[in-house]
């Protein structure tokens, strides 16, 4: 099979049949062998009726439901769990992402041997305030803490090689980064495509403005993870080292001061100075003691790297 189409969606039942019609248009269009998959995150909506009109009309359509809504990520990390195309698109199902952008994103693909190609939606037909603007701070924070030269980080149409999406692991709202996640993982190759981006026919955003305080917290969350996941104690060790030695500072002060400069003066208990030391050195030690403990989770956890061998082997 040359295409999946993975396909998540929450109360969306207008535009699921216009929707469905533009991706056939494109496949037969191509000759392309494809399938597509819905996954109806708990639509309360008759969406599930008309997903599963649509899968009985045709046969290349897969039709999955959650009880209850549990995010866009979690419906990503089933579709690709199950899709079985050598190149995997996902795409809103809200209309604004354009199905004929497919055949092109599909050459840089195969043609061009990219393991990611990330749309981007230069021209915007979203609220200025509300989603532009906020899009480009979290797009620039993202570029920084990542190095992935991406514009558009959040773009739902994308196109993976089937082994980027067998290999990641979507959870959370990690649906954002899914570029820094297969970058974790080895895939390096990230291209960018400028792509139409239509305004929105039914309904409304299923997305309010907090989902930008919550993406910069899993950027954060991100970052920790691709920095650090391997050596939690070169993070927190450093950290600890740096509080400890403060407060042996601080200590060593109060000792000098309280025998040779001022052995009259006040408890060292009653300074604040006494507080701060031994606040940072606990502070300190907590620290330390998270990184060995992350240390040793790690190395339970630790997995036989993958490798590829060129040529057979003499064993």
């Amino acid at each position: 099979m040359q295409i999946s189409v993975v396909l998540p969606l929450l109360n969306e039942r207008e535009s699921l049949f216009e929707l469905t019609d533009s991706i056939v248009n494109v496949m037969r269009s191509y000759d392309f062998s494809y399938e597509i998959i819905f996954i109806d995150d708990g639509s309360s909506d008759n969406s599930w009726e008309i997903i599963q009109q649509i899968s009985q009309s045709n046969e290349n359509v897969k039709a999955i439901k959650f009880q209850k809504n549990y995010g866009k990520s979690q419906a990503l990390h089933v579709g690709f769990d199950l899709c079985n195309g050598d190149v995997v698109f996902t795409m809103d199902a809200d209309l604004q992402d354009d199905p004929r952008e497919i055949p092109e994103m599909y050459d840089l693909i195969k043609n061009d041997n990219y393991d990611l190609v990330s749309g981007w939606k230069k021209k915007r037909f979203d609220s200025l305030i509300f989603k532009n603007i906020p899009s480009k701070i979290f797009n620039f924070a993202a570029r920084m803490t990542s190095g992935i030269k991406l514009n558009d980080f959040n773009c739902g149409l994308k196109a993976y090689k089937k082994s980027v999406v067998k290999s990641i692991n979507v959870y959370g709202q990690m649906h954002r980064y899914i570029p820094i996640l297969a970058k974790n993982e080895g895939f390096t190759k990230i291209g960018e495509k400028i792509v139409n981006h239509k305004p929105r026919k039914h309904g409304k955003t299923k997305f309010g403005p907090s989902r930008f305080l919550h993406g910069f917290l899993d950027l954060l969350t991100v970052w920790f993870i691709s920095k650090f996941a391997r050596r939690p104690m070169h993070l927190f060790g450093s950290l600890g080292l740096f509080m400890i030695l403060t407060g042996l500072i601080f200590a060593i002060y109060l000792g000098i001061d309280k025998l040779f400069l001022n052995p009259v003066g006040r408890l060292i208990t009653e300074r604040p100075e006494f507080f701060i030391s031994l606040v940072t050195m606990i502070i300190g030690s907590q620290f330390f003691s998270m990184g060995f403990i992350g240390e040793l989770m790690l190395k339970n956890a630790h997995k036989k790297p993958q490798y590829q061998i060129s040529k057979k082997l003499n064993l």
